[in-house]
């Protein structure tokens, strides 16, 4: 952590003048609902805590009072009315003066000095649809932070929110600047990223990182895609040889390794959620126990002639389904994870399945001939592999949409209505097709919120990029290199902005819409490990926070993507003085200009669907 040096900035009476809230302080999420008031500041001395005898609550209060010690936080982004600007062609006005910042009002009359935590039941557990519920009161006329909530995890949330309403006055001296009334919970009970160590290893460390950076933004839920076709990195008691597939033995996540993470994310609010992808997307480890068990791995995955292709992405490989080794093998690997995390959900994959790589297999060979279908064979899984895993550990199964939505390939039979979905395709039609159908949701659309996307390919030897005159240079049309999608299947990149622009539950029922669980913004890995992962998921993951907390409405009902333009810049630098290593959104100048960087002059410019009718 270090500390900000103040730089010249407006005062604050002269940036809020004519504001209802003339404060610096803008946390992020932004409350369900917050007022301030207008009696003056409160100075904040050595914080004592009056609360329950619960770790979870005392290791956040040290983390939260030595974030506020040290940080000192002066915001490097505030709210504040668009200038006036002089009409065309009237040449430019002098630039006026900015003076260095100070904020509070006079002296402060009363010094905060004990935060007093009330949790209603100390007893609950970090399971999915926890209450993260939480009162944060601030008045004029005590000494005490009142914080109230139903559990210890939405006192958690109380806290950090604390955190980031407690600023540095102008001279070191920390106040709260307003008296202030929070009442907040968030609108969704699963509020994540996703993470992808079976592509390029992640360290440890840097897990830790975005767990940080989740925590500050009170997103709760850490998908972990542990393997993949490329390398296999966790430790299996019961087979230890599957680690022969790791890029190195410096690079694999022992059981005590997953245990640290698994309590390092909870003491902070943060489930995490394992995937172990089956039946496709496998061929590391699985390999080293008995390659009876997985078919096409040895084959090429054949881009050039797409009607033998057999994988979306080199190298291929997937679980033979068909044979009975197979559901032994699986069904130990699950129990061994499922009995490390401690989630009552777990994550079973199940995208991506192709048919052409049961061809194969000698018995796919001889189911095809029978005039059984793929989707067929997915059903066989769905019949054999669920009750299996079932019996081993009991837990909520999440799968990836494909099962039912996969065109040729989707489970042709019944797939149970307990299994969690996970729609990434198509958007809101897809989101539409799951809850109609009577599915629980997890939002991961491609289109809106894949946070990989917009890089280019990374496959070699593409003559696709060997193209030095624009084919479509006459009519303008898009193509591969001039304006098209450049080798990333689901450009383009995905900014603040179209994510938390996303109203996923649009034209859905009452109902569908209470089947929505939430959202995950996922990152794959296939261009990703330590050196960029916190660039990539930060300070983007933070608009999904928002908008998955409290959401992109107004009280009015009208969409705030402009308001929260000075939130996420000042919450980036938040997050790099919490040392999560968050990319740049804008030049600082937009940052020290509110809306200056607007595309539009008129404030109102962003429209809701339903205002865009």
């Amino acid at each position: 952590m270090h500390k900000l040096a103040l730089t010249s900035f407006a005062t604050a009476s002269a940036l809020f003048a004519g504001h209802a809230e003339a404060v610096a302080a803008n946390p992020l999420p932004k409350p369900a609902n917050i007022k301030w008031g207008n009696s003056g500041c409160l100075s904040v001395e050595s914080l004592k805590l009056v609360g329950p005898d619960h770790d979870v609550v005392t290791a956040a209060f040290n983390r939260a009072t030595k974030t506020i010690d040290e940080l000192k936080w002066i915001p490097a982004a505030v709210e504040a009315p668009i200038r006036s600007f002089d009409q065309f062609p009237t040449p430019t006005a002098a630039a006026r003066k900015r003076s260095k910042r100070q904020y509070g009002s006079g002296n402060c009359t009363t010094v905060l000095s004990t935060v007093n935590i009330q949790v209603s039941d100390t007893h609950a557990q970090l399971q999915h649809g926890v209450d993260e519920s939480y009162n944060l009161d601030v008045s004029s006329d005590s000494e005490t932070i009142k914080i109230s909530a139903k559990t210890v995890y939405g006192a958690l949330h109380g806290l950090t929110t604390l955190q980031q309403i407690i600023i540095n006055g102008g001279s070191g001296k920390m106040i709260i600047e307003q008296p202030v009334s929070i009442q907040d919970k968030p609108l969704f009970p699963v509020r994540g990223i996703m993470i992808d160590s079976g592509r390029n290893y992640l360290s440890k460390q840097k897990i830790k990182e975005q767990i940080d950076g989740m925590a500050l933004s009170k997103l709760n839920v850490l998908h972990w895609h542990m393997i993949d076709n490329q390398a296999w990195p966790i430790e299996i008691a019961a087979y230890p040889d599957m680690l022969e597939d790791a890029y190195s033995e410096n690079e694999i996540y022992t059981q005590d390794c997953m245990k640290e993470l698994i309590s390092y994310a909870a003491a902070r609010g943060v489930r995490i959620i394992p995937e172990i992808d089956m039946p496709g997307h496998a061929s590391s480890g699985w390999k080293q126990i008995d390659e009876s068990i997985l078919t096409c791995q040895n084959s090429w995955w054949s881009n050039d002639v797409w009607p033998k292709h057999t994988a979306v992405q080199p190298n291929p490989g997937q679980l033979d389904i068909l044979n009975n080794k197979t559901y032994e093998v699986t069904g130990k690997v699950y129990k061994e994870i499922a009995t490390i995390f401690p989630d009552n959900w777990f994550h079973i994959g199940g995208d991506e399945l192709f048919a052409n790589c049961n061809n194969f297999s000698s018995l796919g060979l001889a189911w095809f001939n029978s005039g059984k279908s793929m989707g067929d064979l997915y059903q066989y899984w769905v019949d054999r592999a669920i009750p299996n895993f079932r019996s081993q550990v009991n837990k909520t199964f999440v799968m990836w949409e494909d099962v039912k939505l996969s065109a040729d390939v989707a489970a042709t039979g019944n797939v149970p209505k307990d299994i969690v979905l996970q729609a990434w395709n198509n958007g809101l039609d897809h989101i539409s097709n799951l809850t109609s159908q009577g599915y629980r949701v997890i939002v991961s659309s491609s289109d809106f919120i894949y946070l990989d996307c917009g890089n280019g390919g990374y496959v070699s030897n593409d003559p696709r990029y060997n193209v030095l005159i624009n084919p479509n240079a006459t009519d303008g049309g898009a193509n591969f290199n001039w304006g098209g999608q450049g080798g990333s299947w689901c450009s383009p990149y995905k900014t603040w902005q179209r994510i938390y622009d996303y109203d996923f539950t649009y034209n859905l029922t009452d109902t569908q819409k209470s089947l929505v669980q939430g959202a995950i913004a996922p990152l794959f890995g296939e261009q990703v490990d330590d050196t960029i992962v916190s660039q990539k998921i930060w300070p983007r993951a933070a608009a999904l926070a928002e908008l998955v907390w409290s959401g992109n409405r107004d009280a009015s009902g009208k969409k705030r993507t402009t308001e929260l333009t000075q939130r996420i810049l000042n919450f980036r630098e938040y997050l790099l003085a919490n040392g999560v290593q968050a990319a740049p959104l804008m030049p600082k100048y937009c940052a020290q200009h509110p809306h200056e960087c607007d595309l539009y002059l008129d404030q109102d410019a962003i429209k809701t669907p339903e205002e865009m009718k």
